[in-house]
């Protein structure tokens, strides 16, 4: 099977779950997309950028081990779980970066990887994107056995449901799909859509970084329990309009100072400037890294708590 890699179909962002009989509902894993080329006995891994991680997972490549096909393209995420038990996208980044490959047999058995399969695009020699969604995950389910480390990943008629479970969970969302759709190679439309659990909080501004002399970017903080502020990791503009990060920035420069505010001085990539810590913003973010700093943060709004309110055990 010569294919050459492609690029998989991507949901859209929604802020609603889609009703009907139309939609089923799928939990947004936490880790990495990744499609597997299975051609008799090779098999490669390619992640949604077409770069190869085959040597990255030799867990999941024995295809003979749980697949009864000749050849097959599949498109999953493989995951790994932390100490919770539960999909943490800092331990599966462990696994995807590893560059030495030396290292790999140590964090196999260190950090197990486990393959969602969710979809199917090639089979015995034909390519099945055309049909929909129903009949290619009939297909999956004839041709895979799950193992310990290959799983089918499950479908639930209620979006609503299991979205409370994802947020009871602490998890990453879920993605919603018309039963009737096909598999647009390298697509992206709405009949696929992703809706995140996404958290929020009130932080405190500590400073700013600059790109060819304007802001792009504030340096967001917390207070722990000894009462020292913490860097959170940083922001840009997000839902605020250019007039409100223009008055941003103009407070800025009225709030300058020559000491750093936080316990440790942050590691940016950009000339920094340091502010008093006066000023509060409200946060959407999607989690927390394993250095406890914000995942994808997007600033909602300048509001007016008190600064040494915002505490990583109240937010």
């Amino acid at each position: 099977m010569k294919i050459e890699p492609v690029r998989p179909f991507e949901p859209v962002a929604s802020d609603s779950i889609p009703e009907g009989p139309e939609w089923i509902h799928q939990i947004k894993w936490d880790g990495v997309r990744m499609l597997t080329y299975a051609d008799g006995g090779r098999v490669r891994l390619f992640n949604r950028r077409q770069n190869e991680r085959t040597a990255n997972y030799p867990e999941l490549t024995d295809v003979r081990n749980y697949c009864s096909a000749d050849s097959a393209i599949f498109d999953g995420e493989v995951i790994a779980l932390g100490p919770d038990g539960k999909p943490s996208f800092h331990e599966v980044m462990r696994r995807d970066g590893i560059r030495r490959y030396g290292r790999v047999e140590a964090l196999v058995a260190a950090i197990p990887a486990d393959y969602m399969i969710f979809d199917i695009l090639f089979y015995n020699g034909r390519w099945v994107n055309d049909r929909t969604l129903r009949e290619r995950t009939d297909l999956l389910r004839t041709i895979i056995s799950e193992t310990d480390h290959v799983h089918l990943v499950s479908s639930s008629a209620d979006g609503t449901a299991l979205f409370d479970i994802i947020r009871n969970q602490d998890m990453e969302g879920i993605v919603s799909k018309k039963r009737d759709s096909s598999y647009a190679l390298g697509g992206k439309d709405a009949r696929w859509q992703k809706i995140k659990y996404d958290r929020d909080l009130i932080a405190v501004i500590g400073g700013a970084m600059y790109r060819q002399d304007s802001m792009n970017a504030v340096v967001l903080g917390l207070y722990d329990r000894q009462d020292q502020f913490v860097s959170v990791g940083s922001a840009g503009p997000g839902k605020l309009s250019a007039e409100e990060w223009k008055q941003l920035s103009e407070w800025i420069e009225r709030a300058k100072t020559d000491r750093c505010p936080f316990r440790a001085v942050p590691d940016t990539d950009r000339p920094t400037v340091w502010i008093r810590p006066l000023l509060t913003v409200k946060v959407k973010y999607a989690g927390w890294t394993e250095r406890r700093t914000l995942r994808q943060p997007v600033i909602q709004s300048v509001v007016s708590e008190t600064p040494d309110q915002c505490r990583f055990e109240v937010n």
